[in-house]
């Protein structure tokens, strides 16, 4: 057995050490990453890569929180906490995601994650996330907190956003975001691993889907809910 990491005032204390968690990402290395640096400080008791593996981890083990990224293949994160919750609604979940977009944030609290934080949190404040959400707290990211908090007072239209981004895909959503934030086509089709030709055919999707007639009518659509 390895020898445990000396405690300091960067490492969380050792009372964490019996939280039990499942880590659910569709990345392996991701998954492995996050399993080195909080192992010494919880007990990882399974682990999923899609819906189904994760809801077949999750209901074996009966973890104290679910790290659960948002996207992820088979319905995303959303679907596994609705599956879960059906039998197990004890079954705490924190999101931990790369995406920042106010429609992730709030659609997976809506479905019933106890928080919601980003890849870029540091391990100390990971397993103290962790902790928290086990006893009963909400855990955000500052930023993230902000989408809550206006979703609660109505700055928001949550009914709007659930409504309209349920008419596009995964990726046409992805698509949507980084046209809003201002890529060319060209730039999308990097960032996406994807031909021009194929970003030209999401946009053109995601307009007539929306109902928009151009990209600035778009780009103010997306700014409007905080989608980007």
């Amino acid at each position: 057995m390895s020898e445990q990491p000396p405690e300091t005032a960067d490492t969380p204390e050792q009372p964490n050490r019996q939280r039990r968690v499942v880590v659910v990402d569709d990345h392996a290395m991701f998954r492995s990453g996050v399993k080195h640096d909080i192992g010494p400080y919880v007990t990882i008791v399974g682990e999923g890569e899609d819906v189904a593996t994760a809801v077949t981890a999750i209901t074996r083990t009966t973890p104290d929180v679910v790290l659960l990224d948002v996207h992820l293949p088979g319905g995303g994160g959303v679907e596994v906490i609705k599956q879960v919750h059906a039998t197990q609604p004890e079954v705490k979940f924190l999101a931990v995601s790369v995406s920042d977009a106010a429609e992730d944030v709030i659609g997976v609290i809506r479905a019933g994650a106890r928080g919601y934080v980003t890849k870029s949190i540091s391990a100390p404040e990971l397993i103290e996330a962790i902790g928290r959400v086990a006893d009963g707290d909400a855990v955000f990211s500052p930023r993230l907190a902000g989408f809550v908090l206006d979703a609660f007072s109505g700055a928001i239209d949550i009914a709007s956003i659930d409504e309209d981004l349920d008419r596009l895909s995964q990726r046409e959503r992805e698509v949507l975001r980084l046209i809003a934030r201002g890529y060319a086509y060209k730039e999308v089709a990097k960032e996406l691993f994807i031909s021009i030709k194929t970003v030209e055919t999401h946009v053109s999707s995601v307009l007539r889907k929306l109902q928009l007639s151009n990209r600035h009518q778009l780009t103010r659509w997306a700014t409007d809910r905080k989608l980007v």
